[in-house]
């Protein structure tokens, strides 16, 4: 199927689920659009599995495979009869798949459907929608890719759609700007306990596809590589989606509250080499998930909560090996605030080597949120000695990013071209740890080139200032009155 075919297949199913009555906006067509991808993808994965291995034994079994009551298309149940199999037959079937090893795909796709729902009324329209599916071929490595970008686009379009009930969507030019400067290997661990609808885990994946060399390393890369877990059913639903269209074929993709796990409870199994993400901030955690971390540290603030939980599940360094490093989306609210946040950057500056923050301008996660943001960059090596810090400019004459004119990738060019050497120049500057731990850890420090530096100045560093030019100034009057005396 050529691209234009493809992309005109999948605009043909949006419409024809637009007239149903059950489907109000995109929030609602296009998880449904996400279920029926993911059986005939699934179904197809299935089919190649099979002419690979021989012997192999469907996770779907008939009836309830996609080629056994979808692929015909001219004599397929439809109408009541296909809406009654779909929600009597094939959800319930799905949901009470159980697997017989560790990492069974049926444990997976029966998580996936636990709280996954047809929502079509008409079983008419959802069997127009069934047939125009039927005809990608996701063994073909074209579709899948364009299908992938294609699919990308319809999840920016539901989180648009959503508005501030729903996730944040990280710009793929951080994400892809993230990946690049922890620079996972093959054979390393990628983690990500927000996961979303996965897109650290795919950028990932394209940026260690690229040096795969063996079937051992492709192995390595689909079983033992990347990790991640989700909260919410319907992120988790359309994650899934997302890493097989990208040709993931055995997600590591956990449903569950990635907070609920106590922190001394984390083993060295169950630490990675590399954690990307963007945590949910400004949130609150129940009292019983606070309890799961240390008393000094309890908080209700999502973000200083995940800050806490890849602290401690980085992998420690052994040897000449050194520990896990970390890419992480933090506000400025934990940056400068004090109490127990100054605890938690207490430990993160005394364990971990926190080298680099990248300051993002206004409006890069527009439409979702306008609270300026940050990615940290540190790693289980620490202490801290110095911290660089570069200042993402906006491009000349903008005053900030909008949904219409987004951050590109080109826009990271200057600070990959500083990051190794780390100079200070009128966009990036050098803090000594010690000045941080004298600001009570107040980590929001500004570019002491602006002019908006002055501004958010720690308090005492205002006054302390104002007293030395108020010092000045009386000085130089005494001169002057002095001069003036002399001169009578």
């Amino acid at each position: 199927m050529r691209k234009s075919e493809l992309s005109s297949a999948i605009k043909t199913a949006r419409d024809i689920m637009r007239k149903d009555a059950g489907l109000s906006t995109d929030v609602d067509r296009i998880p449904q659009l996400s279920w029926i991808l993911f059986l005939k993808c699934f179904d197809d994965l299935e089919q190649r599995r099979m002419l690979l291995q021989g012997k192999y034994r469907d996770v779907i079994e008939a009836p309830y495979r996609w080629r056994d009551w979808a692929a015909d298309e001219d004599r397929g149940r439809t109408g009541d009869e296909l809406l009654d199999f779909v929600n009597s037959d094939l959800f319930p079937h799905l949901r009470g798949l159980v697997g017989s090893e560790e990492n069974d795909q049926r444990d997976v796709i029966a998580a996936i459907f636990r709280e996954t729902y047809n929502r079509m009324l008409s079983g008419y329209l959802l069997r127009d929608v069934v047939n125009l599916v039927n005809r990608i071929n996701f063994n073909v490595s074209d579709d899948i890719h364009t299908l992938s970008h294609l699919y990308e686009s319809m999840l920016r379009e539901m989180r648009d759609a959503a508005g501030t009930n729903g996730e944040f969507y990280t710009p793929r030019p951080v994400v892809r700007f993230m990946v690049e400067r922890v620079a996972p290997r093959i054979g390393e661990t990628v983690y990500d306990p927000a996961a979303g609808t996965c897109g650290f885990l795919v950028e990932a994946y394209e940026y260690l596809r690229k040096q795969q060399r063996t079937i051992e390393d492709w192995e390595t890369l689909q079983t033992r590589t990347l990790y991640g877990t989700e909260k919410k059913p319907m992120p988790y639903l359309l994650g899934m989606m997302n890493l097989l269209l990208h040709g993931v074929e055995y997600p590591n993709l956990v449903r569950d509250n990635t907070l609920a796990r106590p922190l001394h409870e984390i083993t060295d199994r169950q630490r990675y080499d590399v954690i990307l993400t963007n945590p949910p901030f400004g949130g609150e955690e129940e009292a019983g998930v606070q309890a799961n971390f240390p008393e000094g540290t309890r908080t209700s603030e999502t973000a200083l909560l995940f800050l806490q939980f890849i602290m401690r599940s980085l992998r420690r360094s052994k040897g000449d090996r050194p520990g896990g490093r970390c890419a992480m989306v933090l506000p400025n609210g934990p940056l400068f605030a004090t109490g127990v946040a100054a605890r938690i950057k207490e430990d993160l500056l005394k364990d971990f080597n926190l080298h680099t923050v990248v300051r993002l301008p206004n409006g890069v996660f527009a439409p979702y949120t306008s609270i300026p943001t940050n990615l940290l960059f540190f790693q289980r090596d620490g202490p801290t000695k110095e911290i660089w810090y570069y200042e993402l400019p906006l491009p000349e004459g903008r005053k900030n990013y909008t949904k219409t004119k987004p951050l590109r990738d080109a826009e990271f060019d200057a600070c990959r071209a500083l990051w190794d050497e780390r100079p200070v120049t009128e966009h990036s500057w050098l803090v000594p740890v010690e000045q941080v731990i004298e600001s009570d850890y107040n980590l929001d420090v500004k570019n002491p080139s602006s002019q908006e530096a002055l501004v958010h100045r720690p308090p005492k560093e205002l006054i302390q200032s104002i007293l030395e030019k108020e010092q000045r100034v009386l000085a130089l009057v005494a001169e002057i009155q002095e001069a003036l005396e002399g001169m009578e």
